[in-house]
């Protein structure tokens, strides 16, 4: 192995979400590009992490741990559970017409 090759650290898009605005953009593009209901769980998941994980998970009514799961990429939560998350982060969801 090469002795002078660069070292980078994991990407976690969790890092870079300071704000409701940053969170808020951050869904609303995962959700103008792709319906992949695993994929917006994994970005409500993000937005989560960036945050407190705990207190949200209590806001929610779910252990941490069984939040964490559910908006991880292999979770696979309930509609119920995506809008508790969103309105828990201050978030909504809305729909609108497609041509």
């Amino acid at each position: 192995m090469n002795d002078s090759a660069e070292q980078f650290s994991s990407y976690d898009g969790a890092d870079y979400l300071s704000s409701l605005g940053d969170a808020a953009a951050y869904l609303e593009a995962t959700l103008e590009d792709s319906d992949d209901p695993a994929l917006i769980a994994n970005a409500l998941g993000t937005i989560a992490r960036s945050g407190n994980l705990s207190q949200l998970a209590r806001r929610v009514g779910m252990s941490r741990e069984g939040l964490y799961k559910a908006l991880s990429a292999d979770g696979n939560p309930s509609f119920a559970t995506i809008m508790k998350v969103a309105s828990a982060l201050g978030l909504k969801l809305h729909f609108e017409t497609v041509s």
